[in-house]
C-alpha cells in the first residue's frame, strides 16, 4: 500500500509538470514578444493559464525577468522593465494543479546573440549532468547537491547566480519551515539527505534549479524541473 501511495504522488507531480510544459509551450508562441513589459507578460501568463488551463493558484509570484534583470535575486521586487528585439529573458511560475505543484522555469532568447544564445543552450545540459551525478549517489546532503550545481556551472564557463539550487515541492502547500532558507533547500548548510522522508512519512520530492550567470555581459539565465521524479 505505501508502496502505491508513493507511485500515486509522484504521478501527481509530474501529471502536474506536464501541464506546466504546455502553459510553457503556450507563452512561448503566443505572448513573448520584444516591446512589452516583464508585468505586461506575466499579467497575460497569468490571464493565458487562467482562461485555457484552470490555474487559480501559484504557490510562488510568477518571475518575469528580462536583460540586466536576470542578475537580479528571485526576492527582489524590481522596476518594470521593456523587453527588447534582442533580449535575454527567463520565466519562473508556481501552478498548482488539482493540489499538486508544479514548479517550472525556462528561458528565452530573442534575436540571434551568440553569448545569450550560449548561455541558453548550456542551461539544460548543466541541469542533465548535475541530475546524473545525484542519480550516481541519491544519498547525498542538499549542501552536497548545491557545491555539484557550482561546479557543473563552472566547468560550463559561467557562475552559478543563486544561493540555493533547488527545493521541495509537493501537494499544496508543501511542507515549510517559517523563516528557514536552508533545512528544505538545496543550499549551503543543509546537511540533510535529499531523499529522507518528511514530516509526513513521505518521500521528499525536489526540484533542482539551474542559474547560470555572466556577469561580464550582466546577463542571466534560469532552468527548473522536478530532479526525484522522471
Amino acid at each position: 500500500m505505501a508502496t502505491a501511495v508513493e507511485d500515486q504522488r509522484a504521478a501527481s507531480l509530474l501529471d502536474a509538470q506536464d501541464k506546466a510544459i504546455q502553459l510553457f509551450d503556450e507563452i512561448e508562441r503566443d505572448l513573448i514578444r520584444p516591446g512589452i513589459s516583464e508585468k505586461e507578460l506575466s499579467d497575460a501568463i497569468h490571464e493565458l493559464g487562467t482562461k485555457r488551463h484552470g490555474v487559480r493558484t501559484h504557490w510562488h509570484k510568477r518571475v518575469v525577468r528580462s536583460g540586466p534583470n536576470t542578475l537580479k535575486p528571485f526576492a527582489e521586487n524590481l522596476t518594470d522593465r521593456i523587453i527588447q528585439p534582442d533580449d535575454i529573458l527567463y520565466v519562473d511560475l508556481g501552478p498548482v494543479f488539482e493540489q499538486w505543484e508544479a514548479d517550472f522555469g525556462r528561458t528565452y532568447v530573442l534575436g540571434d546573440d551568440p553569448v545569450k544564445t550560449k548561455l541558453r543552450d548550456a542551461l539544460e545540459p548543466t541541469w542533465d549532468k548535475v541530475k546524473a551525478r545525484f542519480d550516481q549517489n541519491p544519498d547525498i546532503t542538499g549542501e552536497e547537491l548545491y557545491a555539484i550545481a557550482c561546479e557543473e556551472a563552472e566547468l560550463a564557463g559561467w557562475q552559478f547566480g543563486a544561493e540555493l539550487a533547488g527545493h521541495l515541492i509537493g501537494s499544496f502547500p508543501h511542507e515549510r519551515i517559517p523563516r528557514d532558507k536552508i533545512s528544505l533547500y538545496v543550499s549551503k548548510g543543509n546537511g540533510d539527505k535529499i531523499n529522507s522522508l518528511g514530516k509526513d512519512g513521505h518521500k521528499r520530492h525536489w526540484i533542482l534549479e539551474i542559474h547560470l550567470h555572466d556577469k561580464e555581459t550582466g546577463i542571466g539565465g534560469f532552468y527548473e524541473k522536478l530532479l526525484t521524479v522522471t
